[in-house]
């Protein structure tokens, strides 16, 4: 691709509280190959030297704008802000603790121009690390030539969002016009990636490309590890996604997949003492199929209230990987 015919790449970085990593973000972007680029940073009302660390790299770019946020407005409220401001052509959401590999906009720009424009978001396979940097696990476990060994959802992946949790988000690369289009993401929810995969996944297609182009970092603040905290607000958003879906499913296999996800969520409301919650999502289940005697279980056991979050979150800490390994299944 010439220069000249590259388009503008859009990268919005959030950062909160993030000074140990963010330097480290905002370096990697610069060190990209691909050059057409438009940083905006938005530091989320940090009570940490985020923002010394930012302003360090303010004159590393001329499309470098840096929004500092008196308040913390959420994750996703901050993202619209930089959306609401962006000129590229794809769009980039950083968290900042994430690293770009030195060539994945280029590569994912090039995979991007030669889609059709039902195409909404290019995603890749991601390696992650530690705090300190350690290299972990592939989200996709790749074979001695990097290549994914199983095969990873592409085109319409409406179905396998409906079914699992599959694409890593940070490796998304999206069309800024149809982010525009779907307005955004959902400033209600505490979370972003399940509600946008849905809104968009039912309209438009997702291409995978097979190689490791970002490096993701795993920290215990992360909000995967909020979803058993009893009003972490994450499985209440995860309701209202469920909601959505049932709204856009176009057949009954999409009905079905749905249904199972909801089982899944009644259990974990349970884990979570979300119990009010867990009877909501068994109405919704309701709707589509008959919940089934072990449903109704659960959800009994919901409405008697038993205290199992402090020894659920005891046995994924503690115990989990042990008895996973010894053929227990919980």
């Amino acid at each position: 691709m010439k220069e000249k015919e590259k388009p503008l790449v859009t990268v919005i970085l959030t950062a909160y509280n993030q000074e140990k990593y963010v330097g480290e973000t905002l370096k990697s972007v610069f060190d990209q190959t691909y050059t057409n680029l438009e940083l905006i940073v938005i530091d989320n009302a940090s009570t940490d030297d985020s923002i010394l660390v930012i302003e360090a790299f303010k004159n590393a770019s001329r499309n470098f704008l840096f929004i500092k946020n008196r308040r913390n407005s959420g994750l996703c409220a901050a993202f619209n802000h930089g959306l609401s401001i962006a000129r590229g052509k794809y769009v980039i959401d950083l968290s900042g603790d994430d690293l770009l590999m030195p060539d994945r906009i280029e590569k994912q720009v090039e995979a991007f121009e030669l889609l059709a424009e039902d195409f909404a978001v290019v995603f890749s396979n991601a390696k992650y690390i530690s705090p300190a940097g350690k290299e972990l696990d592939d989200h996709y476990t790749v074979d001695p030539n990097g290549s994914a060994i199983r095969p990873v959802p592409s085109g319409d992946v409406y179905k396998n969002v409906l079914e699992r949790y599959f694409i890593c988000t940070p490796t998304m690369m999206m069309r800024t016009s149809t982010m525009l289009e779907l307005g955004g993401y959902d400033e209600t929810l505490t979370f972003e990636d399940f509600d946008f995969w849905v809104r968009s996944a039912a309209k438009y297609k997702y291409f995978y490309l097979d190689e490791i182009l970002t490096r993701k970092r795993i920290v215990p603040t992360s909000l995967s590890s909020m979803v058993y905290k009893k009003g972490s607000g994450m499985l209440a958003s995860y309701y209202a996604v469920c909601n959505k879906a049932y709204d856009l499913n176009r057949d009954q296999k999409e009905f079905d997949l749905l249904a199972a996800r909801i089982r899944t969520f009644i259990r974990k409301c349970w884990y979570a003492q979300e119990y009010e919650l867990a009877v909501r999502f068994r109405v919704l289940l309701n709707y589509i199929e008959n919940p089934g005697w072990q449903t109704e279980l659960i959800v009994f056991m919901c409405r008697l209230h038993l205290p199992v979050n402090f020894a659920y979150r005891f046995y994924i800490k503690n115990l989990k990987k042990a008895l996973s390994q010894e053929g227990f299944s919980f």
